[in-house]
């Protein structure tokens, strides 16, 4: 129980710092063990704004950290759509590193600012 305990106080410490809005949504991060998820929220109306899920199309045989990246690119492309250039990340209780640093970098050179 201690370790989850630590894992959810880590994201409420995070959470408590950023807040998406309208025009800046959160961006924040879902890993598992096998797929990656991003979605675009909107704190302040309680809604998702844009949602993708890195799911390997087929025999994608590309490793986890390249296709977190591609997720990156995707979802800044449909955001860049709906006319959302900026947007504040949320890494959850995550630390900033592999997957999670991957889909910030494929973001941010999709063209979404941070």
């Amino acid at each position: 129980m201690k370790k989850n305990k630590q894992k959810v106080q880590r994201q409420r410490r995070v959470r408590g710092k950023v807040q998406g809005t309208a025009e800046t949504p959160r961006l924040s991060v879902f890993r598992s063990n096998k797929y990656i998820y991003a979605q675009l929220i909107d704190d302040v109306a309680g809604k998702t704004v844009l949602g993708v899920a890195g799911k390997p199309e087929g025999k994608d045989k590309s490793m986890p950290t390249q296709q977190a990246k591609a997720l990156g690119v995707e979802i800044a492309k449909k955001a860049l759509v709906k006319k959302i250039q900026k947007a504040t990340f949320d890494r959850g209780h995550y630390k900033y590193h592999g997957r999670v640093k991957a889909v910030a970098e494929g973001a941010r050179e999709g063209g979404l600012q941070f």
